[in-house]
């Protein structure tokens, strides 16, 4: 039997992304005596002993009561969705990866060695997404299990908050897979370059752009990416010219790509003043190919290549730094991460390359000289985000229309629900 004894100490569980699947940390203590469980929860003041054997709309309302009827629902409503999504969806799955496994046995590995390594390389995805279907069907049982064995005896604060925790874990996993069946265009697979940009408004651009860097690195290590900061422009008082992240992560370029744009921010005026001021900086997203460069020919005769020594902050000595215009279409890279100019070039012209891919495909092109200029679309002149510090709080996405309350979450690197939003706009969810 557990005595319940609550305490006036409010608890909170928050959003950590769609699926308000955020770790569930609530304030409990346990002790154990030889003859009873004392489990102290930090409710409103309430003090009674909850019994399985009592009926079921009383229990009900001693979970309201205790502030646990939410909770409950949201493993009921995680358990409901995992079994109506794992089942079909791992079964179709496994047939898709038995006929890969059918194609490998079937094809000469010798004959192409190009094809081979996709063909391996789609069996190894495959093989980690049933995996993960049935990792999600595992944990979608254990959360039902602990639930129902926290009230065989009595409610017991413990087991449920076991079973929260599983329910977080089948949330994240049926998110991630959802999500990976929208990334399905022709370079969301790839890893993914930030390009990060201080607007012409002075230092505080600069210090904003430098907020955008951290929160992508933020979000980068609660999604356990490898992101890096390979080039890094810092201002004279304080903040950034502009910054580049690398993502080595597969489907990085299709969960940022709806970053590209400009983000703004504002807040009221640093002089005391009613006047609310902008600080504005602009996102590339560029894909970053993970496995073999960017197959696209390029007229050297099209290219104005200059080469650069840059003055390292702190350092006293200058660094190599190449940059490249294309002159039908007015695109611009540039790359000084590498120690040689020969290698920055070629970082330089991947990147430009990997843009013009992007572009054709917008376009529905098929070759670089097919491109119209006028039709390409300045990250300046796309306004992707709004992060609103006064009068009000508030992130507005401006493609999705979504919004949240809280731009200093989002500035944590709490941006799964922009991204999640961004992609589930790109084209209607198939289950299966």
């Amino acid at each position: 039997m557990a005595k319940l004894v609550a305490e006036p100490i409010w608890v909170g569980i928050g959003a950590g992304g769609p699926n308000n699947n955020a770790p569930f940390n609530p304030k409990w203590t346990t002790t154990t005596y030889t003859s009873r469980r004392h489990c102290t929860l930090h409710y409103p003041t309430l003090s009674s002993t909850i019994r399985a054997s009592q009926p079921m709309d009383d229990k009900s309302k001693l979970y309201k009561e205790l502030g646990m009827f939410s909770l409950r629902k949201k493993i009921e409503d995680s358990v409901i969705r995992a079994e109506m999504l794992a089942a079909p969806a791992l079964e179709h799955e496994e047939a898709r990866h038995f006929k890969q496994e059918e194609m490998v046995r079937e094809y000469d590995l010798w004959d192409d060695l190009a094809k081979s390594n996709e063909v391996l390389a789609n069996l190894a995805d495959s093989a980690k997404v049933v995996d993960s279907l049935r990792d999600l069907t595992y944990k979608a049982e254990e959360a039902k299990l602990i639930a129902e064995l926290a009230e065989m005896d009595a409610i017991n604060c413990g087991l449920f908050e076991q079973a929260y925790t599983a329910s977080v874990d089948v949330n994240k996993l049926m998110y991630n897979y959802e999500t990976s069946k929208l990334l399905n265009g022709p370079y969301d697979f790839e890893g993914a370059c930030i390009v990060i940009e201080a607007g012409s408004e002075g230092i505080y651009s600069e210090i904003w752009a430098e907020q955008l860097v951290e929160m992508y690195m933020k979000w980068a290590g609660k999604q356990c990416y490898g992101g890096r900061i390979v080039e890094r422009y810092p201002s004279k008082n304080g903040g950034i010219k502009s910054a580049t992240i690398e993502f080595e992560h597969k489907y990085a370029y299709g969960y940022l790509s709806g970053e590209r744009g400009t983000h703004r921010m504002i807040r009221s005026s640093q002089n005391g003043s009613n006047v609310l001021e902008a600080s504005l900086a602009a996102v590339d997203v560029i894909p970053l190919f993970l496995e073999t460069s960017p197959d696209l020919i390029i007229n050297d005769n099209d290219l104005a290549i200059s080469f650069l020594s840059l003055c390292e902050e702190g350092m006293g000595r200058t660094k190599p730094a190449v940059h490249i215009q294309h002159i039908p279409t007015g695109l611009r890279v540039y790359s000084s991460g590498e120690r040689s100019n020969f290698a920055n070039k070629i970082k330089a012209l991947n990147r430009l390359k990997a843009k013009l891919l992007v572009i054709l495909t917008d376009q529905g092109a098929s070759r670089v000289t097919s491109i119209k200029r006028n039709t390409i679309v300045d990250m300046w002149h796309q306004e992707t985000r709004r992060y609103v510090f006064s009068p009000h709080k508030l992130v507005q996405d401006v493609k999705t229309g979504i919004q949240l309350s809280d731009p200093n979450s989002v500035l944590e690197g709490n941006i799964e629900p922009l991204i999640g939003a961004s992609i589930n706009i790109r084209q209607p969810f198939d289950t299966v």
